[in-house]
Formats: structure tokens, C-alpha cells, sequence
């Protein structure tokens, strides 16, 4: 007869966050205004204006909107601006940059909001492997707000765990 196989780890004081596990639905869209750009390097207001207002926001609604110009035009700040307060009541979050930037800034803001309290004079794993993007930097925030409260901090899987931090 074989001998049960026990979960150690399941058993331990171990608590393992996953970030993906925090991954908020919603499509990401990167937008590039350069078409809006006269020979996509010149930002003529009147004509930018127009394209603003006749465009048909409501494809962004629900979705993570990520601002940018492919080309080396110089865009002035307020036509982000004008882009964004049509996007504001439709998109979960207009920014500008590139999506890489886009996650950062969405798992910030929920790292922000993380209660931590759980994981007091706990050791912990961070989750390496995922199949949603989430952001190095997010990895760094959460180490940051662990750091304070965890016992120990560890990154990767419970098998083998590359040690972070540990509380003297």
C-alpha cells in the first residue's frame, strides 16, 4: 500500500501571493494618435479638434486605454487632455504611454489598495511565473509593501524559491 502524499507546503505558515490572481478584466488598447497628425508630425488644432469630436468613443467602453504617438511629432499636453475627457466615462483607465506602462499603472494602484495585514510575521512567496502580463515594477511594489510586515520574502514557486528578504 502507498504512503499518502502530504502538501507540506499547504500545511506550513507559507502564504504564496500570485498577482496574476489581482489581474483585472478589461481589453487593453493602445491607441496612437499619429493619424490624426497632418503627415503624422504636425498637430493642427482646428483639424485636431474635429477628429476628437467626430470620433466614436463608444469602442473604448470597459477597456484600458494607453495613449501614444508612434512618430517623433511633438504633441502639446492638451491634446492628451482632450482625449482623455472623452474616454473618461467610457474607459477604466486612459493613460499615456505604452502598455507595459498601462499595466504598471493599473497594478499599482491595486497593490496601493492591498491589505497586507494577512501576511504579518508570515513568510511569503512571490508568485513568479504568469501568464498575464503583470509588470517587474509590480513585483517591486509588492516586495515593498511586504517588506515592513513579512517574515521572510521569497520569489518564484514553493520548490524553489529564490529568498528576497528575510527579517533578522
Amino acid at each position: 500500500m502507498a504512503e499518502e502524499i502530504i502538501n507540506r507546503v499547504a500545511k506550513s505558515n507559507l502564504k504564496v501571493i500570485d498577482l496574476e490572481d489581482y489581474y483585472p478584466n478589461g481589453d487593453r488598447v493602445l491607441f496612437d494618435i499619429k493619424d490624426w497628425l497632418f503627415e503624422g508630425l504636425v498637430l493642427r488644432e482646428k483639424e485636431f479638434r474635429a477628429f476628437v469630436s467626430h470620433q466614436d468613443w463608444s469602442k473604448f467602453k470597459d477597456t484600458y486605454v494607453a495613449l501614444y504617438c508612434s512618430t517623433d511629432a511633438i504633441i502639446p499636453d492638451w491634446a492628451f487632455m482632450l482625449i482623455a475627457t472623452q474616454l473618461q466615462d467610457l474607459s477604466k483607465l486612459t493613460v499615456i504611454g505604452s502598455l507595459e506602462h498601462l499595466e504598471s499603472i493599473i497594478y499599482t494602484s491595486i497593490i496601493n489598495n492591498l491589505d497586507v495585514s494577512t501576511y504579518k510575521d508570515r513568510p511569503v512567496i512571490i508568485k513568479g511565473c504568469s501568464h498575464k502580463p503583470v509588470p517587474t515594477n509590480a513585483l517591486v511594489l509588492l516586495t515593498q509593501k511586504l517588506k515592513p510586515v513579512a517574515k521572510s520574502i521569497m520569489f518564484g514557486e514553493a520548490c524553489s524559491a529564490v529568498p528576497i528578504f528575510k527579517r533578522k
